[in-house]
Formats: structure tokens, sequence, C-alpha cells
């Protein structure tokens, strides 16, 4: 059964998830310009992040299936690193971490979801709108003079 957990000051397992986070993004390599800024991760970065942002994790036993890095903002919770290891996609883990992402968000009571995804990267698009986003925003990358991002939000009812 799969667990949505908060990562912690005593999760200590930042390698493993940062190799998590890589590998779930490494299709994008050769396909997204600029790279991903996951590349640029490390895992007391990740550490950082966690302690700055609100982190969850969703686990099978002591198995790390994915993760998601939330960070509240005046009218939104943006969502960031939302990562499913390749072997484990498609089994409801990323579902089950946005679910949690909303539940922040209600918590905190912010009124929608933000997120960014890479203009190339039109499967994330489509499985983003099935799960209510609506494109928002367009964006070039600092030096790019080409749409190279997107935003989408959902609304929370």
């Amino acid at each position: 059964m799969t667990a949505v957990v908060r990562l912690g000051p005593d999760f200590t397992r930042w390698d493993e998830l940062l190799s998590l986070i890589l590998d779930a993004f490494a299709y994008m390599d050769g396909i997204i310009d600029p790279p991903s800024s996951a590349h640029r991760l490390t895992p007391a970065s990740l550490a950082a992040k966690a302690q700055a942002e609100i982190a969850y994790a969703a686990m099978e036993g002591q198995t790390l299936l994915g993760c998601i890095f939330c960070r509240p903002e005046s009218e939104s919770l943006y969502i960031g690193k939302l990562a499913v290891g390749p072997r484990f996609q498609g089994r409801g883990s990323g579902q089950l971490l946005l679910e949690r992402a909303e539940k922040l968000a209600r918590d905190l009571r912010l009124p929608a979801l933000r997120l960014e995804t890479r203009i190339e990267l039109t499967g994330n698009h489509a499985a983003f709108a099935r799960w209510g986003f609506v494109r928002t925003r367009e964006y070039a990358h600092p030096g790019f003079d080409r749409i190279t991002a997107i935003e989408m939000r959902k609304r929370l009812a």
C-alpha cells in the first residue's frame, strides 16, 4: 500500500531521492532547452529545499516511489519537482502526491495549485490537464527568445 509522508528533519535518504528525481526527469534530456534544473540539485540542496518548502514522498514500505515539493505563495501553492520513479509510474503515486498538495493548499486556505512545465513536454501538459490544470501563461527562460515553459493552475473548490 502506498503512503504519502512528509519529509522532515529525520529523513536522511537524500542521495536516493536525488537519484529518483534524476531518473524520473531523464527522458527530458535532449528534448528540453534549457536543461532541467534537476541537474543542479545535490543531496544537500534537496535537504535545504525540503526545509524551505514542504516536501512529501510516496512510499511503499521503505521503497521511495516519488516526491513533490510545495511552496506556499500569496495566491497559490506552487508545485515543484513532482517526480515518480520510472518503474513506479502508472500506479497512482503521482495522483496521491497531487492530492496531498491539494489538501495542503486547502489547509493553508490557498485557492489554487500552480506549476510550471516545459513547452516541449506536451505529454505533461495533457496529464496535468486531465488532473484539472489549465494553461495560464507562457514565458521564456532568461537568454531565450522563444517560449520555453508554460504555467498551469488548478483552481480548488
